[in-house]
């Protein structure tokens, strides 16, 4: 009975240690400079008229987030691109762009290089929402001002996939990826939570993803996530380089997160994302009778906060 007595009282002692509560969430200082500096790569397949088409794709940049006001719900960022890179290898082909090597006939990379240091500004939750996206369509119109030269079939052209690639929509995907993370409530080591978003690259798509609290040190929280994609049904189809055309994909993403204890920002990022499925391309003029392309994206997503 004694040793009975002797284990209820070591339980009961280790207990409160065991049940020990965290809240990850941000506690950005106003005035703050936070850096994030992220590379991707996706390998794109698509099937057509039996024959696979191989598109690589590595992408990077490197962000700089001033907070310039903290209300009781919201901090208001300053953003801008410290350098952007970009390399599409297809076929033969290699398109390489890079803001830190343009010249004058590398118009891409010029444009890039334009848009250096060109601040922009968000609005970003405390639970880690990016809520608002200002400026930074006129950052960018502005910067192609900058370029009378340019055709202007081919400017509208450029314009609108660096809107893709770094508007809004993708800016608040890649941020959110690594912010929009945090527990409602307080949870301890191994818990786990859900957190719903949409994302809009390559297609809008609901995603869902159960995060964990797998370990606590002096400095990070280290959370490890599963997701599953699957793209809005909903969604209308894009008109992409004239041809009217619907995603139709699902995927898995696992995701493992390392979050300052102290501010919650970023420290390290490291996701890997597999989808499949197909991009349906309606009846037009370009494509009678419309067309069905099986296509499959591994994505592989590295980030940390080092500026």
């Amino acid at each position: 009975m004694k040793h009975f007595f002797n284990l209820l009282l070591f339980v009961a002692i280790l207990s409160p240690c065991r049940a020990q509560k965290f809240k990850p969430a941000l506690h950005l200082a106003k005035g703050g400079i936070y850096y994030l500096s992220n590379t991707g790569t996706s390998a794109i397949v698509q099937s057509m008229n039996g024959r696979e088409n191989k598109v690589n794709l590595t992408a990077s940049f490197k962000m700089a987030f001033k907070v310039v006001n903290i209300s009781d719900s919201a901090y208001n960022m300053e953003v801008s691109y410290q350098s952007i890179a970009m390399k599409i290898q297809m076929a033969d082909t290699t398109i390489d762009m890079d803001s830190k090597k343009s010249s004058a006939p590398d118009v891409p990379s010029s444009i890039m290089a334009a848009m250096m240091n060109q601040p922009f500004n968000i609005t970003l939750s405390k639970s880690g929402k990016v809520t608002s996206v200002e400026n930074i369509q006129k950052m960018i119109n502005t910067v192609f001002d900058g370029f009378p030269e340019i055709d202007t079939a081919k400017k509208q052209q450029f314009k609108k996939q660096f809107i893709e690639s770094f508007g809004a929509s993708s800016f608040k995907d890649v941020l959110e990826m690594g912010t929009a993370i945090f527990p409602k409530a307080s949870v301890a080591k191994n818990d786990t939570w859900t957190i719903n978003t949409v994302v809009a690259s390559p297609a809008k798509a609901n995603v869902a993803t159960i995060y964990q609290l797998v370990d606590v040190t002096g400095d990070f929280y280290q959370i490890h996530g599963d997701g599953t994609l699957v793209s809005d049904k909903d969604a209308k189809p894009a008109a992409i380089n004239g041809l009217p055309m619907k995603y139709n994909l699902n995927g898995t993403s696992l995701i493992d997160i390392k979050v300052n204890k102290n501010t919650g920002w970023i420290s390290e990022v490291n996701l890997r994302q597999l989808m499949s499925g197909n991009i349906e391309i309606a009846d037009n003029p370009k494509a009678p009778g419309g067309m069905t392309i099986p296509m499959t994206f591994n994505t592989v997503v590295n980030t940390t906060d080092v500026p």
